[in-house]
């Protein structure tokens, strides 16, 4: 993918928005600030990168999709009628996207990191989870849930009742990140950071951009590189930004 940017024009990244969690009241007080965010960008945005867990749980059945999130999908059905380029990734809360939003909005969906070049960069972009060395039960799990049989044997659930253990099992995740204090920088042991060491020693990037982390990180990767981790908009709102050649970290405060 090729973004040419105008002098007067700017390419942004967010992730990690995981819309529905921890309760409504909450989710929609947050849903509204990523409109608000959205409406500030709009004017000079080239395109909007979405990386992943933007939905805390998101399963497409053949006929049906979750209930709620008409406002964040209101804003950005706007923003492509507009001609805003959308890029979706999917996460390991939301992985279970297919064709709904490229279909209704002609909003692409990736599942794996993908390269793409903007003026004179290189960047990797993705999700991140699965990525680099450990969390073997999780990318255990990963084949599990990726695997078509294991979905279409749960899409034969009814929705009210396949979205409620999706939901528990949603909940119980992030306790059991918060107990394992994922929310700490692990130095040598970030296992993303690790992971664009070794593809750096295979291909250069300029930048390599991630989520899944929930902790905004920007880390060098050699000499001419960098670990970009976009954060999350729980608690940070934080976001990736590219202009004149160079990415930056911002966060939204309104």
């Amino acid at each position: 993918m090729q973004i040419n940017l105008a002098s007067d024009q700017k390419v942004y990244f967010a992730s990690d928005f995981h819309l529905g969690a921890p309760d409504y009241r909450t989710s929609k007080e947050r849903e509204y600030k990523i409109i608000r965010w959205l409406e500030s960008i709009e004017d000079d945005a080239a395109a909007i990168f979405l990386v992943g867990d933007i939905f805390d749980f998101w399963f497409e059945y053949n006929t049906v999709i979750p209930k709620g999130f008409i406002p964040f999908i209101s804003k950005i059905a706007q923003m492509r009628q507009k001609g805003i380029p959308i890029i979706f990734f999917t996460g390991n809360h939301d992985l279970w996207m297919k064709d709904y939003f490229t279909v209704e909005l002609g909003i692409p969906v990736h599942h794996h990191p993908i390269e793409i070049h903007i003026n004179r960069s290189k960047l990797l972009v993705g999700h991140g989870d699965g990525l680099g060395p450990g969390d073997n039960k999780y990318k255990l799990l990963k084949k599990l849930f990726t695997n078509k049989l294991c979905q279409e044997l749960f899409r034969w659930l009814h929705p009210d009742i396949g979205i409620w253990i999706a939901q528990k099992w949603s909940g119980s995740s992030r306790i059991s990140n918060l107990e394992k204090d994922e929310g700490s920088f692990k130095g040598e042991d970030e296992w993303l950071w690790a992971y664009t060491k070794e593809v750096e020693k295979r291909t250069h990037f300029d930048y390599y951009i991630f989520g899944h982390r929930h902790l905004p990180l920007e880390l060098p990767v050699g000499e001419k590189s960098s670990y970009i981790n976009l954060g999350e908009w729980v608690s940070q709102y934080t976001y990736g930004v590219y202009e004149h050649d160079k990415f930056m970290l911002k966060s939204f405060a309104k």
